[in-house]
Parts: structure tokens; C-alpha cells; sequence
């Protein structure tokens, strides 16, 4: 079997459909080109918001008594700080004692997961060609920029490279504090286990923001004031694009090796993680590829763009350059205040966890994640309260206390959400546990679905808490926030709005920290079982000798699984809080889109055009729900295809002889380069939709854009919401069986783990990759909503528009008919209703593939594919054909 095969047989990469997808994206880019260069380069009349008109005032104004500019290089310094202690804790970490099979495990996973990452990058390359494409249209052809424009494009492959950057960062900490954590629970002594996550989460926390937090104030200090305005827009695109395409591409990446690896517990009723698996490896990959590389960049894309938003809107809204500088200002020191909180939080915290949890021979380790949460919320809206109280309390209208409130209603969320989602996703959740009750008698069905009931619900709770906090923060601007110019009241409830979003992330490091424990955690028991440490001869002895201590192989890998379904749990809190952020700090960034199409909300003709009366605008409102619904099944279909592939190859492949111990390294790279090749497939196909519906539907009518910008962060949020508790239910029950029932191998696990595979791609793949793509959106929605009002409405933007359409509904096609599960020598089997059976194949004239042989060492479980009964099944019916 010929792995390296896409859905009709011929090798990826030399495949002609392949060709056609990227002449016809080049095609649709270059008359874009054309259409640019024979513009007009007029602005259609609306200097008031385009982004090449975004100029920052000179930041010396006196502020809380300090200069404006000497205040953010203080901030600048904070970053350093903050920086150099992610980077000595790191050194810490890579220091701690671990066992030679373990660390040779983790290195293994890191070496794959660097060529992962390394192909990432390539691909990040070519899919940055098109958006630098529009930069240089619009910002040199258009607005005639001249060498700036190589400033904005710089700034582009920063931001990208910046989201990149963590990412990598991420794999490298967490790959190397998996196995220390394996290590380490040797001892016996759970807190151990929790330390060292804990540790390596926070590291990437700091790292994380002090490098997002950094750059950004160095684009306020260093450039040019009507050059910085663009750049931030370019920064924020590139990042955007880094954390749209490492999340799609790491979410399907990791659930087609998750379902591939998983299916084999059923199939062959092996262990969790069994060495002799080719697949765990990549699952191991996956973990990271999907768990800490997507969440590290799309939370550095969340923190930045949020920032940008704000940015963007108090230069276009707010009239006084002297309040301006003020708020921008306020804006950057209370982000770094609030870094200072994170980081004196976790050392608060750090010392209550040890002085409670430190001796304990077992305790929940969900509690001392709770509680940092919790204390970084209290102790961050205590220091906002403080921090603009000096800072903004000589402004009028009592200023400084409604603005602390706004963004204090952003922290609690930022506290609040975990807590709700924990109702739906903890293994001690009543909800959960309805999950594994149903499963006892209802088998797979009603385990599933049981976690649809949980997803269901946790959207309607979460999504009122959301409603609530934002409605509080704006009765808190209705009262007034200043003079904002033209209808100011419309304009304080989006500051408001930002602000929010601003306070959802305003933790970010301690966010990020949380989410990064769950993939440390769920590694850190795959290296256990992946380096057969219990098998190797005299290792008790060997490890009292080198390392001091007895290794306490009773509760070893029971302290690991336990903690692995806290960190599942968290990793689910993380999402809800990002996707919140992004469809929050959206409203900001649509409205700057409003702001430029009526000329600062000065133009009544036009502002009566964002209502339900005005039809293009309510058709946008019905279409991004459509592309919600493509979005989650095009990305649902990559895992399952790339699934297929995986199980495939792991079924023909898998060795389960008494002789075999470890799965072969060769067959574990097979396996791994399945999943890369599947993820980014399924990548080019959603990215370039979505990229060439952005333009198609902002050259058909700039109303219709907003209407699908609002869409899309309304039906994404609840979408989102829904798939990651869903599938947070899902992992959980399995947990539970596995560990609280130690049901492993019994019919109610085969349920759960049918449960858990559904969900896979629900929290991990398409939930997750909603976020960045609502920002990347909105954000690429701000330059080609320019672009096509620049270029001029008329029949040449409707003709535009409409083959960009035709160009994104090529790549929907090919995300489902391209990524189709075929036979595999099948070549061109197009029909959708196409029985692949054998009598079915040779009645169409194609050739049929034999059942694959049964492995003499399968149990004969007639679940198994591969078992007697199933080989026997398919040679009578061929036989009877």
C-alpha cells in the first residue's frame, strides 16, 4: 500500500488537481493585481479609517504625571523581565533528572514534531505570497505609500514569524517537560507530577506574552507615527495567518492521529498508548502540533489583535490627540501591569499549592489550577483599579473607575468561563458522568449522544455569562466615556466592547499557562508506556542508584492518568476564553470597517444601511452562517479521511507478537507523514476559501461584508462553544472508564472511545480553528473592504467579486470531493454515490482492494476489521457477487 497516495491513488505532490488549485488562487490574485494598478488610488472620499490614513500622535504627553513614552519603556523593560524568566525557567526544566528510555522517547517526539513545523513553515511561506499580494496592491498602488510599503510587508512576515516563533518555543519546553513529568511520578508523590507542567505552562505563558507585548510597543516607540498605524495592521494579518494555519492545519494534524491510535484500542483491544503502536508516536506529535503549538500562536495572534483592534479604534473615534494619547498609552501599562499580576499570582500560588500539596500522597489536581485562575483574576482587577485610578483619574466624568469596571468585567470572564466549562468537561462533572451512564446500557449511541447534550447546554450558559459581562460594560458606557465625535454613544459601547475583549486576555500568561499543562500531561503518559521502563531489567535498582530514591510502580502511571484528565479539562477552559475574546474584540475591528464606509458615522445615508431594512446587509447576515457550517465540515473531513489513511496503514502495519515490544521507528515516521500531508491538504483548501470569500464578497457590496462579519463571529462563537464542550464530555467519560472504573478492554470503554473519537475533532480541530479564523477575517475584511471602495463600485467589482466567488467555491468542492475516502487504486471515481464494495468496484470497471489479511495475533473479536469473522464476511459476499 502506497501511503504517500491521496484519495484517488496518484502521490501528493505531483497530483495535476493540485496544480489547478494553486493556478486557479494565483489566477484569482493576479486580477486582483490588475484591477489595483488601473485604479484610481481614491480613497472613494472616506479618509476617516482607512488603515494607510491610521496615524499615532507623538506618545510624550504627560500621563499620571510621567511622560507617555517613558512609561512604555519601562513596559519595554517588564518584557525583557518577563522574558528572561520564561527562558530561566526553561533552563530549570531542561535540567531536572530524567530516566535515559524516557528522555529518548521525548526527543523522538520532538524531532518529529520539529519536521512537522519545519514544513509548516514552507507552506506558511507560499499562503503569505497572497495576502502580501493585496498589501502591495492596495498600500503602494492605491494609496501610493512608496518604500513604506516594504515597512508594512516587513512587518507582516514580524508577525507571522512572531506566532511561529512561540509556537516552536512551546513544542520545545513541553517536549521536554513530558518526560521529566513521566519521571518524576516515579517518586510517588503526586505534586511532583503537577510541578513540572505547571512550570513549563507558565514558562510559555511569559514567553508568550512578553514577546507579543514587546513587539508592539516597539512598533509604538521606534517607528514613525504615520507608518506605525499600518504596520500594526500588517503585524496583526501576519500573525493572524500564522495562528489561522498552525491551528487548522495542528487540529487536524492531531485528531487524525488521536482517532487513528485510538481505533486501535477496539480494533486489536490493546492498551492505551501500547508501545507496539505506530500510531502513538504521531499521536504524541499530534498532542503537540495540536495542542501547544495551535493554542501558542493563535493565544499570541488573540493577545495582539486584540491590541490592534483598540489601537485602531481610539485613532479613528476619538477626535482629541491629548485623550488619545492618554488612552493608548493606558492601554499598553495596565497589559503590563497585568503581566506583573500573572507572574506574582503563579508565585502566590506556587507557594499555597506546596504548602497544601506538597507531602500529600494524593490530591485533585484540578484545585491548584483553579485557584492561580482565580487569584490572577482578583489580583489583576485589583492593579487595573490602581493603575488607572493614577493614571486616568484627572479626566472628567469619573473616567477612571468606568473604565476599570469595562475591563474588570473582561478579567472575571477571563475566571468565570473555566468555572462553567468545568461543568461540562471535568471528570467530576455531573454532566460527564450522565455521559458514561448513558454509555453502560446505551453503548456508543447514547454516549454520544449524552456529549451532544453537554455541548447544547454549555452554549447556552456560556453564552449568557458572555451577554451578561458585555451588557454590564455597557450600562457602565452608556453613562458616558468622553467625546467620541458623531454619534459618540453608538461609539462608546464598542470601546466598551474592546475593552472587554482586552480584559479577556488582559491574564493571558496564566491562560496560556493552564492550556499548556494538558498537553505536557497527556505526553507525559505516552512516554511512560512508549519507553517500556517497567520492562527493562533491574531498573529499580538502577534508578535507586542513579537517581536516590525507589520507584513506586503502584501509583506511577495512575497519578499520570489522573492528571491527564485534569489537563484535559483545562485545555478545554482555554478555548471557550480565546473564541469569547475573538468574537468580542471583533465587534471593534468590524466597526472600524463601519467607521471608514461612513465617514466616522458622519454620513446618515450610509449609516442607515446597517439595518435589517437594507437587503445586502441582512443577505451577509444569512451567508456566514453558511460558511461556519463549510468551515467545520471541511475540517471534520480531512481527520476523517486522513484517519482512514492512518488506520489503514497502522492495521496492515501494527506487530502484536509476544517477541514485538516497540512499534518500528520507520512505520511510526509512516504514520506521522500521513497526518502531515492530510493536514495540509485540508489547510490549502479552507484557507484559500476563506481568503477568496473574504474578497468576493467585499467587492459585491461592502454591507453585505459587515453583515457576514457579524455572521460569522456570532454563528462561530456558538458553534465553537459547542464542539469543544461536546468533545471536552467526550474525552472526559473515556477517562473516567479508563481510570475511575479501570474498564479498560470492556464493552462500555469500546463506547467511550467511539465517543472520545467523535469529539476529537470537535474541541481539537474545527472549535478550536474557529478563532483565528474570525480574526483573520475581520482583519484581512479591513483591507479589502479599502481595496475594493479604493477601486470603485460598479460593474468591474461585481464581475471581480463574482469570480472570486467562483474561485472559493472551487476550493469548497475540492475540501470534500478532493478529500473523499476512495479505495485505494480507485484512480477517478467521481461519482458521490459510488458503492465501494467489491462487486460494486468490478461492475464500474475499477479495480477492487482485498480485505486486508487478519493479523494472527488479533483477537477474534468480530468488532475487529481485520478479524476472522470480518475476513470471512467479505470473501462471501465477493463470492456471491
Amino acid at each position: 500500500m502506497n501511503v504517500r497516495q491521496d484519495t484517488t491513488g496518484v502521490p501528493i505532490g505531483t497530483r495535476p488537481s493540485a496544480r489547478r488549485m494553486l493556478w486557479a488562487a494565483l489566477g484569482g490574485t493576479a486580477l486582483l493585481g490588475l484591477a489595483g494598478c488601473g485604479g484610481s488610488g481614491s480613497a472613494g472620499g472616506h479618509d476617516v479609517g482607512g488603515e494607510a490614513n491610521i496615524k499615532l500622535p507623538p506618545l510624550d504627553e504627560m500621563v499620571g504625571g510621567i511622560s507617555g513614552t517613558t512609561l512604555l519603556w519601562i513596559g519595554l523593560v517588564v518584557c525583557l523581565l518577563g522574558l528572561g524568566f520564561g527562558l530561566l525557567s526553561y533552563s530549570k526544566l531542561h535540567k531536572l533528572p530524567v530516566h535515559s528510555s524516557m528522555k529518548e522517547v521525548s526527543e523522538t517526539i520532538y524531532e518529529t514534531c520539529k519536521t512537522y513545523l519545519k514544513q509548516q513553515g514552507k507552506f506558511l511561506m507560499v499562503l503569505w505570497v497572497f495576502i502580501a499580494a493585496i498589501i502591495l496592491i492596495y498600500f503602494q498602488f492605491l494609496q501610493h505609500m512608496g518604500a513604506k510599503v516594504l515597512i508594512i510587508l516587513l512587518f507582516s512576515l514580524v508577525g507571522m514569524a512572531g506566532s511561529f516563533g512561540v509556537a516552536w518555543y512551546g513544542i520545545r519546553v513541553n517536549t521536554f517537560a513530558n518526560s521529566r513529568t513521566a519521571h518524576a511520578s516515579l517518586r510517588g508523590r503526586p505534586y511532583e507530577c503537577f510541578d513540572i507542567p505547571m512550570r513549563s505552562g507558565m514558562s510559555v505563558g511569559m514567553v508568550l506574552i512578553s514577546v507579543e507585548l514587546f513587539m508592539m510597543l516597539f512598533i509604538m516607540l521606534i517607528l514613525p507615527g504615520d507608518v506605525a498605524g499600518p504596520c500594526f495592521i500588517g503585524f496583526a494579518i501576519g500573525e493572524s495567518l500564522g495562528a489561522a494555519c498552525l491551528r487548522i492545519a495542528g487540529g487536524i494534524f492531531t485528531k487524525i492521529a488521536d482517532v487513528g491510535a485510538d481505533l486501535m484500542k477496539i480494533a486489536f483491544h490493546i492498551k492505551e498508548d501500547d508501545a507496539r503502536n505506530p500510531g502513538v508516536i504521531a499521536d504524541c506529535t499530534g498532542d503537540n502540533a495540536g495542542d501547544s503549538v495551535g493554542p501558542s500562536a493563535d493565544g499570541f495572534e488573540t493577545y495582539g489583535v486584540t491590541g490592534v483592534a483598540l489601537i485602531t479604534f481610539l485613532t479613528l473615534a476619538i477626535p482629541n490627540s491629548s485623550e488619545q494619547v492618554k488612552l493608548l498609552v493606558w492601554i499598553f501599562v495596565v497589559r503590563v501591569v497585568m503581566l506583573i499580576a500573572s507572574f506574582v499570582s503563579y508565585l502566590i500560588n506556587t507557594a499555597l499549592a506546596k504548602a497544601r500539596f506538597g507531602n500529600a500522597k494524593a490530591f485533585d489536581f484540578e484545585k491548584p489550577l483553579s485557584s492561580l485562575v482565580w487569584i490572577t483574576s482578583v489580583m489583576s482587577i485589583l492593579l487595573t483599579v490602581i493603575t488607572t485610578w493614577w493614571m486616568l483619574g484627572d479626566m472628567g466624568d469619573g473616567m477612571w473607575w468606568k473604565l476599570s469596571v469595562i475591563i474588570s468585567c473582561g478579567t472575571l470572564a477571563g475566571a468565570l468561563i473555566p468555572e462553567l466549562v468545568k461543568a461540562f468537561t471535568s471528570t467530576k462533572s455531573r454532566h460527564v458522568r450522565e455521559v458514561v451512564t448513558s454509555a453502560k446500557e446505551g453503548g456508543a449511541s447514547l454516549d454520544i449522544l449524552s456529549g451532544l447534550v453537554a455541548g447544547n447546554f454549555s452554549g447556552f450558559w456560556l453564552g449568557i455569562v458572555i451577554v451578561a459581562l458585555m451588557g454590564g460594560a455597557f450600562l457602565v458606557s452608556s453613562t458616558g466615556l468622553g467625546d467620541m465625535g458623531a454619534m459618540s454613544s453608538v461609539k462608546w459601547a464598542v470601546f466598551a466592547f474592546g475593552l472587554v475583549a482586552f480584559g479577556f486576555l488582559g491574564m493571558g500568561a496564566v491562560t496560556i499557562a493552564v492550556d499548556s499543562y494538558g498537553p505536557v500531561t497527556d505526553n507525559a503518559q505516552s512516554v511512560y508506556e512508549l519507553s517500556t521502563i517497567e520492562e527493562i531489567d533491574g531498573i529499580s535498582e538502577e534508578i535507586e542508584k542513579d537517581f536516590g530514591f525507589t520507584p513506586d510502580w503502584a501509583v506511577a502511571k495512575h497519578f499520570l492518568e489522573e492528571q491527564d484528565g485534569a489537563g484535559n479539562t483545562f485545555k478545554a477552559t482555554a478555548k471557550p476564553v480565546l473564541i469569547g475574546t475573538a468574537v468580542v474584540g471583533a465587534t471593534t475591528m468590524i466597526f472600524s470597517i463601519i467607521m471608514a464606509l461612513t465617514n466616522g458615522l458622519a454620513e446618515t445615508a450610509e449609516v442607515t444601511k446597517l439595518g435589517l431594512t437594507h437587503a445586502p446587509f441582512l443577505l451577509g447576515l444569512i451567508t456566514g452562517g453558511a460558511i461556519i457550517y463549510w468551515f467545520s465540515g471541511a475540517s471534520m473531513q480531512a481527520v476523517t479521511t486522513g484517519a482512514y489513511r492512518a488506520v489503514e496503514f497502522i492495521k496492515s502495519n501494527i506487530e502484536l507478537s509476544d517477541e514485538a515490544t516497540k512499534a518500528s521507528i520507520e512505520d511510526s515516521k509512516k504514520v506521522v507523514q500521513i497526518c502531515t500531508e492530510y493536514a495540509q491538504k485540508g489547510m490549502l483548501n479552507i484557507f484559500l476559501g476563506i481568503f477568496f470569500f473574504a474578497l468576493a464578497f467585499a467587492f459585491l457590496d461592502p454591507y453585505f461584508f459587515v453583515g457576514y462579519l457579524i455572521s460569522i463571529a456570532v454563528f462561530g462563537l456558538y458553534q465553537a462553544i459547542f464542539m469543544a464542550n461536546a468533545g471536552g464530555a467526550w474525552d472526559n467519560a473515556k477517562k473516567i472508564v479508563e481510570v475511575d472504573l479501570d474498564a479498560g478492554g470492556t464493552p462500555l470503554h469500546d463506547a467511550s472511545v467511539v465517543g472520545d473519537t467523535v469529539g476529537d475533532p470537535f474541541k481539537d480541530t474545527s472549535s478550536v480553528a474557529l478563532n483565528p479564523v474570525i480574526k483573520f477575517t475581520t482583519l484581512f475584511g479591513l483591507l479589502a473592504v479599502e481595496l475594493a471602495v479604493s477601486i470603485g463600485t460598479g460593474v468591474v467589482t461585481h464581475i471581480m467579486a463574482a469570480v472570486f466567488f467562483v474561485v472559493a467555491a472551487y476550493f469548497v468542492y475540492r475540501s470534500f470531493y478532493g478529500m473523499r475516502i476512495h479505495s485505494g487504486d480507485s484512480d477517478g471515481l467521481e461519482d458521490p454515490d459510488q458503492d465501494l464494495t467489491a462487486p460494486a468496484a468490478a461492475a464500474a470497471g475499477l479495480p477492487s482492494i482485498p480485505a486486508p489479511a487478519a493479523s494472527p495475533d488479533s483477537p477474534d473479536s468480530p468488532s475487529s476489521p481485520t478479524s476472522p469473522e470480518a475476513v470471512a464476511r467479505a470473501t462471501h459476499r465477493a463470492g456471491t457477487a
